[in-house]
């Protein structure tokens, strides 16, 4: 995947720098380690792994990926469209980063050990519990850790971040007043000017949290329609994260437009997959925490195509449901799903306004199809271009990998948070 390949760019751009530095003998020669450039090789990694990761950032990245005209080379527009996997920048980011810091903190006790430069007791001690933090980080963000225990994964993210950006702050400033002293040496060196651009990306969707009222509507026991106030309707094909207990724990949902009598608010579909969402239908709340802006979702690639297929099975009929309401590029629907009248209600209705020809597989009617060759055939008959399934990570991966075996763009969600 596109998304392996990005980890192994920024590896191998690292691995040139680290070669450089070996080969050229300064850095480890003469009096005292490059500790300096250590740090800010390591601190551009770490601060580039955040900005990727920012909601405007990947709004930008959207929208830029997708002003390509349609009319351009298929093979172009395909490999555009992999844009969502810019996750890839992050993982490789966070590693080199982490790697560098372990360099860095062996290279400064070194220094410490044979009184080489000047290094101070508590720039070794700060130093130590920051990459320690940046190792636990990695560990637990490890797919099969993150996958068995998310909720885990995405506290220590969080908090085990938030520290390490504040001992981050705190080892920059002794490790520069302790080499050149005076606060005109923090503001002229560049690991001060790269904290604050991360400082200043974490900061930004924190500072807009706030608590939105809202409405729960239940089609069936397994899925609840989730009616958020806000002052504007989100960007098409846009996601938004969610919380009842914001420091813990977000969730994040596909935004679909209101009907146009309630234009001052958004819906979310959120179906019966996990303890949190099960709590949520069983108990639902009045109020929610959102936070940041709605932030484009993988489906928007759709644009860069002519004609599209949409596979969709259950409730990922969400994120599909806003591209086909506001018919912005030919699309065609399958949907597959148990009993579609009796578990999303009127949201059928919606469906078939915006699709009347849309396929609608009730996997209780007819059982469970092959979804590979049921997309393959609907992608046939429908003349598409290219193939957007929301699904399962099972059934995607079968549709995504098994269509573009075959030469056709196919993309879904690759679960890479």
């Amino acid at each position: 995947m596109p998304y392996h390949r990005l980890i192994v760019l920024v590896v191998v751009a690292n691995l040139a720098v680290g070669w450089h530095a070996v080969a050229s003998g300064s850095w480890w020669a003469g009096q005292a380690t490059a500790l300096t450039s250590m740090e800010i090789v390591a601190l551009v990694n770490v601060t580039l792994a955040v900005v990727v990761r920012q909601q405007w950032i990947v709004n930008a990245l959207f929208w830029l990926a997708t002003r390509a005209p349609t009319t351009w080379p298929l093979p172009v527009r395909w490999a555009l469209a992999k844009i969502y996997h810019f996750g890839g920048l992050h993982v490789g980011l966070a590693a080199s980063g982490t790697t560098w810091y372990l360099v860095f903190v062996v290279s400064l006790m070194y220094d410490h050990l044979h009184h080489r430069g000047h290094v101070s007791v508590p720039n070794l001690v700060v130093s130590g519990a920051l990459v320690t933090l940046f190792v636990v980080m990695s560990i637990l963000a490890l797919p099969p850790l993150r996958a068995r225990a998310h909720d885990t994964f995405e506290i220590t993210h969080r908090f085990c971040g938030w520290a390490a950006l504040a001992l981050a702050w705190i080892n920059t400033v002794l490790f520069v007043t302790t080499r050149h002293g005076g606060a005109f040496a923090l503001l002229t060196t560049p690991a001060v000017w790269l904290l604050t651009v991360a400082t200043v990306s974490v900061a930004m969707p924190w500072l807009l949290l706030r608590k939105v009222r809202v409405d729960t509507e239940h089609p069936s026991a397994h899925v609840a329609v989730v009616n958020l106030d806000g002052p504007n309707q989100p960007l098409i094909g846009s996601t938004q994260m969610v919380s009842r207990r914001p420091l813990l724990e977000w969730h994040s949902f596909a935004n679909i437009s209101a009907p146009e009598e309630a234009p001052g608010s958004h819906r979310m579909v959120v179906s019966r997959a996990g303890d949190w969402t099960a709590e949520f239908i069983d108990n639902p709340p009045t109020h929610l925490w959102v936070r940041g802006t709605p932030t484009a979702g993988m489906a928007n690639v759709a644009r860069l195509f002519q004609k599209v297929l949409f596979v969709a099975t259950g409730s990922g009929i969400g994120p599909v449901l806003a591209h086909l309401m506001a018919n912005e590029v030919s699309s065609h629907l399958v949907w597959v799903t148990r009993n579609p009248r009796k578990t999303y209600g009127a949201l059928v209705d919606e469906v078939l306004a915006a699709q009347p020809d849309a396929i609608i597989w009730d996997t209780d009617a007819y059982g469970k199809p092959d979804m590979l060759r049921l997309a393959y055939g609907a992608y046939d008959t429908f003349g598409a271009e290219a193939v957007v399934c929301v699904a399962n990570k099972k059934v995607t991966w079968q549709v995504v990998h098994g269509l573009e075996l075959v030469g056709i763009p196919a993309y879904g969600p690759i679960w890479d948070a």
